[in-house]
């Protein structure tokens, strides 16, 4: 096995990606995008109008991907996969992002309360000749219904605020989850069954 037989460029600030990719023996090079003032973000990550949440993950993700191999080319570094993803959370129509402050979270938390809501992790990769490759998971997360006391106390922690849909089904708002369906790597912001996937189409060696 070479050096770069299991390494990739991550285009994604998120530690829970990072961890999952080290979690299947991924190493990885963080390739950071803009994402916030002053300088303007990389990709601009608003929703078509009636864009379907399965579509609007995937574009984001392929467009991040694209831009993380140009800047590649660019700089002259290592030739190597890029790897992207983008989370979102969808109910009756409306999807969520990170949240933009705390009065947003907490009405994202409480349309989600006590009913059953979708999430879509797009993940795209790039091969050597600059196509991009991508894959979406959905999965259905059921919440319990949420008191006021508890939504407050969730949002007083920092937890919440980089996540789609507000909260991390891996932190403390694992209690207000009844039951999932799909991939549980994938709520967390990278499924390892599609990522596997791409990788090894991209020449990855998972399990040599």
């Amino acid at each position: 096995m070479t050096h770069f037989s299991t390494r990739v460029y991550l285009a994604s600030r998120s530690p829970r990606r990072g961890e999952l990719l080290k979690q299947i023996g991924v190493e990885f090079d963080l390739l950071l995008l803009r994402e916030a003032p002053p300088r303007q973000p990389d990709v601009d990550e608003t929703r078509l109008r009636e864009e379907p949440p399965g579509d609007y993950v995937c574009r984001i993700a392929r467009t991040k991907a694209g831009i993380g191999y140009a800047r590649v080319l660019e700089r002259g570094w290592a030739h190597l996969p890029v790897l992207a993803a983008d989370t979102a959370v969808s109910i009756n129509q409306s999807v969520f992002g990170k949240p933009k402050g705390a009065v947003d979270a907490e009405s994202m938390l409480r349309m989600l309360s006590g009913r059953s809501h979708q999430v879509f992790t797009a993940v795209a990769v790039t091969a050597q000749n600059g196509d991009i490759h991508t894959r979406v998971s959905v999965s259905t997360v059921e919440f319990r219904r949420l008191g006021d006391r508890e939504i407050v106390s969730y949002l007083s922690g920092p937890e919440a605020y980089d996540k789609a849909g507000a909260y991390a089904i891996q932190g403390k708002a694992a209690v207000f989850i009844s039951r999932i369906s799909g991939s549980y790597s994938g709520i967390m912001g990278l499924p390892l069954y599609e990522t596997a996937q791409l990788l090894e189409g991209a020449g990855i060696v998972l399990l040599p």
